[in-house]
C-alpha cells in the first residue's frame, strides 16, 4: 500500500509532498504506521568512518526516533538536569541546530531507567510540528520553532513510563495519553489544541485476565505503549490501537469506537500493523498475539479475530509486512517470520552481533533494516525462504531508537549523538 492513501481523499492535495522521499513525518513514516520507505538508493554499508555525513552530540541520551520534512531534521530531547522537555530542530545537510523550544516540568514522574524523558517521536503535517513530552503534555510548534499551543492533559503515572507518539490526520490531533490509570485516546483540534473527543480508557485491576494469558498482570505491567494506527478502508477509515486485553478500532473523525477484539495481554509494548485487510496486534514479553480483519461493528472477537497465538514472540519494536509475511523481532535478537493471515511462524533465527534492540524495523524495497541497542544495523533480505544478513553495521554507541530514512541518507539518534548515514559519491 503507498502510504498516501492512507489520507482522506479530500486532503491528499494539502499533505501530498509528505509521501515524498524527503519526508519522514511522524514515527513509522506514515499514518499507517508502516515503516515503509519507497526509497530504493538507502545506504547498504556505514561505521564510523564510512558513509558518515555528519555527527552532532546530543546533551543526553534518547529513545525517541528523528522525522525528517524537507531540509529539516526534528528530535524530541530532555535535559535531565534542568528539568527540561523540548524539540530541536536540525539542518538536514549540514546538522547544525536550526533552534530548540520546550518547556520546564518541576514535578516528578516515573519511569523505568531505560526509558527516558520524551521517548515519543514528533510529528508534522509541513505546517506545524507536534510534541508529546509524556505527563508535561503535549505541544505544537510552527516550523520555526514558535510555540502555538500546549495542552496539559494530566499527569501520568506509570512504573514504566511512556512513549506513544501523535499523528495528524486533516484537522484532528490523534493522541494516545498512556499508559496510566487515566489514560484517555484524544482527538485534538490541530489548530488550538482543543479536545474534539476523547474515550477514556478502563482501568484494569490487578489480576484481570484475557482469554489464554498465563503472565504475571500486577498493576505495575498493565499498560499499552504503543501509537495507534490509521487504516483507510473503502467505506470508512478507522483509528487502531492496541491497548491492554484487547484490540480496538475507532471512528478517527468523532472516537466512536467502531469494534473490539480481545485475545491480547495486560502489556502491550508493539502497535499495530496493517496490511491487505488485517491487522496484527502482539503483547509484549512472552505475551499474546492476534490477527484481526477490519470492517467489523461491536464485539468482534468471535468473527473477525483470525488467530490468537498464545504466548508468543514480541517483543518493543514494531515489525514490518512485505507480501503477505510480517517480520519482527523480540528484545533477545531473534528475528521471526509469521503469516499474517494465520499466525503461522514460518522461520526464526537469531540475529548477528550484538541484535538485542528496543528498535522498530524499516523496509526498504525488499530489504530490512534493524537497528540494535549496542548500535548495530542489521540488513535483511524480506524473504519467508529464511534469514538471509546482506550488510552488519556498527556506530559503537547505544541505542533505543529506529533507523528514519530520507532522501538517501538514513537518521540515527543514539544516546550520545544524532547521526546522517549517506553514501559517498
Amino acid at each position: 500500500m503507498n502510504p498516501c492513501h492512507v489520507l482522506l481523499p479530500a486532503l491528499l492535495f494539502a499533505v501530498s509532498p509528505l509521501c515524498h522521499a524527503d519526508a519522514w513525518p511522524s514515527w513509522r513514516g506514515d499514518l499507517l504506521g508502516s515503516g515503509v520507505t519507497q526509497e530504493t538508493d538507502l545506504p547498504l554499508e556505514w561505521g564510523n568512518d564510512k558513509n558518515v555525513k555528519w555527527r552532532v552530540e546530543l546533551p543526553e541520551g534518547g529513545n525517541s526516533t528523528p522525522i525528517i520534512l524537507g531540509d529539516r531534521v526534528f528530535v524530541t530531547q530532555p535535559v535531565t538536569a534542568e528539568k527540561w522537555r523540548g524539540l530541536y530542530c536540525f539542518d538536514r545537510e549540514t546538522g547544525k541546530l536550526l533552534w530548540k523550544n520546550g518547556l520546564v516540568y518541576e514535578k516528578q514522574e516515573r519511569t523505568h531507567r531505560s526509558n527516558l524523558f520524551c521517548s515519543a517521536s514528533p510529528t508534522t503535517d509541513g505546517e506545524m510540528v507536534v510534541a508529546s513530552y509524556g505527563s508535561a503534555g503535549l505541544v505544537a510548534y510552527d516550523l520555526e520553532g514558535n510555540q502555538l499551543w500546549h495542552r496539559d492533559l494530566g499527569a501520568l503515572d506509570h512504573t514504566w513510563g511512556n512513549s506513544s507518539s501523535p499523528l495528524i490526520y486533516g484537522g484532528l490531533v490523534l493522541h494516545y495519553h498512556g499508559p496510566a490509570k487515566n489514560a484517555v485516546l484524544y482527538g485534538l483540534d490541530k489548530k488550538s489544541g482543543e479536545t474534539v473527543w476523547q474515550w477514556k480508557e478502563p482501568a484494569w485491576k490487578p489480576g484481570e485476565r484475557t482469554d489464554g494469558f498465563r503472565g504475571n498482570s500486577d498493576e505495575g505491567v498493565i499498560g499499552a505503549f504503543s501509537t495507534p494506527i490509521l487504516i483507510e478502508g473503502a467505506k470508512r477509515d478507522e483509528l487502531v490501537m492496541s491497548f491492554p486485553m484487547e484490540m480496538k478500532g475507532f471512528n478517527p473523525k468523532t472516537g466512536e469506537v467502531l469494534w473490539t477484539a480481545s485475545g491480547l495481554n495486560p502489556l502491550v509494548y508493539t502497535s499495530p500493523m496493517y496490511s491487505d485487510g488485517v491487522v496484527v496486534a502482539m503483547g509484549g514479553y512472552y505475551g499474546n498475539s492476534v490477527g484481526v480483519r477490519v470492517g467489523g461493528d461491536g464485539d468482534v472477537t468471535a468473527s473477525h479475530r483470525l488467530w490468537q497465538e498464545v504466548r508468543h514472540n514480541g517483543g518493543i519494536g514494531t515489525g514490518v509486512i512485505h507480501e503477505g509475511h510480517y517480520y519482527y523481532h523480540n528484545s533477545g535478537g531473534v528475528v521471526f517470520c509469521d503469516n499474517i493471515q494465520t499466525g503461522e511462524t514460518v522461520w526464526k533465527d537469531r540475529l548477528p552481533l550484538s541484535g538485542k534492540s528496543w528498535g522498530s524495523l524499516l523496509l526498504a524495497g525488499d530489504k530490512i533494516y534493524t537497528l540494535s541497542q549496542a548500535g548495530d544495523t542489521i540488513v535483511l533480505n524480506a524473504t519467508p525462504e529464511g534469514m538471509e544478513v546482506l550488510a552488519e553495521n556498527t556506530l559503537g554507541e547505544q541505542t533505543n531508537s529506529s533507523l528514519a530514512p530520507s532522501q538517501g541518507a538514513f537518521f540515527i539518534r543514539t544516546h550520545e549523538a544524532l547521526w546522517c548515514i549517506e553514501s559517498g559519491e
